[in-house]
C-alpha cells in the first residue's frame, strides 16, 4: 500500500488494531458485536411496547430473530479468528480500547439468552451459562488489568464501562429473566457501583485532557446506557412498581440523552462507520425504560414521553441496520486489520 493512502485508511479502520505490518489480513473486530447487542436490546424494547400497543404482527419477533442470526454469525466469525488468526485475537485483546469492547461479545450471547428464553428455556439455559462463564472471565481479566494502572489518558473512553457495568447490569437482566432474583440483586450491586466508580474517571478525562480523537467520539453513545440499563435492571427485580429510584435512573439517562444531541454535530464530524452503533443500546434501553415505568405510572407524561423515545429508539437503530446494509453493498462491511507476522527464531 503507498503512504498516501494510510491516513484514509485508519481514518475508516479506527476501532481496529493499529500496529506496524508488512501485511494485511481480512478480519471481524470485535466490536462487531455492538450490532447484535443494539439489535437483541431492540427487540426487548418493543416487546415491551406491544404490551400496550396492538399491532397486527409481533415486530419483535422479528427482530429478535434478525438479532440472533447477527449475533451467531459474529460468534462464528469469531471463534473463527480465534481458531485460525490466534495472533490478531491475541493483539485485540492487549489492546487497551478494543479489549473493553471485547465484552460485547458476552453481552450479546446474554441478551440472546433473553431473546431465546420465551421460545424456548431448554435452549436459552446453555446460552446464558456459556455467557455467563464468558462475562466473569473476561470481566476479570480485563478490569483486573485496569487496576494494575499505567493507562495513558486517551485510552480512557465509555467503553471502559463494558467489562464492569454493561457485564454485570446485561447479566443481571438474563439471569433474573431465568429466575434467580437473588444472583440478580448481587449482580446488580456489581455493575451500580462499578458504574459510580467509572463515571467519574470518564468526565475528568473529557474535561482535562486533549479533545476526543474523531475517530473514537460514537463510543460516547455508551455514555448513556448506565442509568437506563441500570433502571431496567430495578424494575426486572422489582416489577411491581415503578418508584422514584426507577424515575431517577430514567432522568439521569434523559440527561444524557439530551447532551448527547448538543454534541452531536461534534460526534458526527465523520461518516457513517459501524462504531456509530455504540448509541443503540442505550437509545434502546432509554426507550425500554419509559415504557416500563410508563406501565405503573399511566400518566400521560410518562405515556407520550415513552411513545417518543421508541420512535426515536426505532429512528436510530433502523438507520445503523439500514447503514450496515449499505456497507455490506459496497462492501466496505470487512475490515484489513494490519497484522505482523511472528518472527521465527533462530
Amino acid at each position: 500500500m503507498h503512504t498516501s493512502q494510510q491516513p484514509e485508511q485508519h481514518k475508516q479502520t479506527s476501532l481496529n488494531i493499529r500496529v506496524e505490518t508488512s501485511e494485511q489480513v481480512p478480519t471481524l473486530p470485535v466490536a462487531y458485536f455492538g450490532m447484535a447487542v443494539g439489535t437483541l436490546a431492540f427487540s426487548q424494547t418493543w416487546r415491551v411496547a406491544e404490551r400496550g400497543i396492538r399491532f397486527p404482527w409481533a415486530f419483535s419477533a422479528y427482530l429478535g430473530a434478525i438479532g440472533l442470526a447477527i449475533w451467531s454469525v459474529l460468534l462464528l466469525a469469531y471463534v473463527g479468528k480465534w481458531l485460525f488468526r490466534t495472533d490478531l485475537a491475541k493483539q485485540e485483546m492487549q489492546h487497551p480500547l478494543q479489549s473493553s469492547l471485547a465484552a460485547l461479545g458476552p453481552i450479546s450471547s446474554l441478551l440472546a439468552a433473553i431473546v431465546v428464553q420465551p421460545w424456548s428455556r431448554t435452549l436459552g439455559l446453555p446460552i446464558l451459562l456459556f455467557a455467563l462463564a464468558w462475562q466473569t472471565l473476561l470481566g476479570f481479566w480485563i478490569y483486573g488489568r485496569f487496576w494494575k494502572g499505567g493507562r495513558v489518558p486517551d485510552s480512557i473512553s465509555a467503553a471502559i464501562y463494558l467489562p464492569a457495568v454493561a457485564q454485570n447490569f446485561v447479566a443481571d437482566l438474563a439471569v433474573t429473566a431465568y429466575g434467580w432474583q437473588e444472583l440478580g440483586s448481587l449482580l446488580f450491586g456489581a455493575g451500580f457501583f462499578s458504574w459510580l466508580a467509572l463515571e467519574s474517571m470518564i468526565v475528568s478525562r473529557a474535561a482535562l485532557h486533549a479533545p476526543i480523537a474523531s475517530e473514537q467520539r460514537p463510543l460516547l453513545g455508551i455514555q448513556m446506557a448506565p442509568a437506563v440499563v441500570a433502571g431496567l435492571t430495578y424494575t426486572s427485580l422489582r416489577p411491581e412498581n415503578a418508584d422514584m429510584f426507577a424515575l431517577m435512573l430514567l432522568g439521569y439517562g434523559l440527561y444524557q440523552f439530551a447532551l448527547l444531541l448538543r454534541l452531536l454535530p461534534w460526534v458526527l464530524h465523520q461518516a457513517f462507520a459501524l462504531s456509530y452503533w455504540s448509541f443503540s443500546f442505550g437509545i434502546a434501553a432509554l426507550a425500554n425504560l419509559a415504557l416500563r415505568i410508563a406501565e405503573h405510572t399511566q400518566t400521560e407524561l410518562m405515556r407520550m414521553l415513552s411513545y417518543g423515545l421508541l420512535t426515536i429508539a426505532s429512528v436510530v437503530i433502523l438507520s445503523l441496520l439500514s447503514g450496515t446494509a449499505c456497507l455490506i453493498w459496497q462492501r466496505k462491511f470487512v475490515v484489513f486489520v494490519h497484522y505482523v507476522p511472528q518472527q521465527k527464531s533462530h
